[in-house]
């Protein structure tokens, strides 16, 4: 596992413990990737070992990839309402901001999907803006026609 030290965030006490870890599964290096954007991929794993769910930090932005954001991330069904994709997006900007130098992520979601809207607005994200979503867009052909960004400085 990585030593990520658990940052807190407004109303979190010093005694919260943050119940994940991430392991780093596997990378793919911007060279070998047909978009041109290294992509790391981590498995969230509760501090018992149980995996819950996957994390991933892309590092970069195209036009393409502002669709997706810098991060994407699931909870297995029988594990949500938990916040484990919260203490996983806290952890993984750690690295972001630490491993990659990166001083802000882009995270979109869709208007629809609640859960992840109100993740995104605890984890302190400022929504950007609400766009469409391209017609030719990978997204758009899964049935993702609208997006809301949301943007962190780290």
């Amino acid at each position: 596992t990585r030593g990520v030290t658990y940052s807190l965030n407004e109303g979190q006490s010093k005694n919260d413990e943050c119940p994940v870890t991430l392991n780093l599964r596997y990378a793919i290096k911007a060279e070998d990737a047909s978009d041109g954007i290294e992509t790391l991929f981590y498995d969230i794993i509760l501090n018992n070992g149980l995996k819950v769910g996957h994390i991933d930090l892309r590092i970069g932005m195209n036009e393409e990839m502002y669709y997706y954001g810098n991060v994407g991330y699931w909870v297995g069904h029988l594990h949500r309402g938990h916040h484990y994709a919260y203490y996983a997006c806290i952890k993984l900007f750690d690295i972001a901001k630490e491993e990659y130098g990166l001083d802000k992520l882009i995270i979109t979601c869709s208007p629809d999907n609640i859960p992840s809207y109100k993740t995104l607005i605890h984890l302190g994200g400022k929504l950007k803006e609400t766009v469409a979503v391209p017609y030719n867009h990978e997204l758009y052909k899964c049935g993702e026609t609208v997006k809301c960004i949301f943007e962190f400085k780290l």
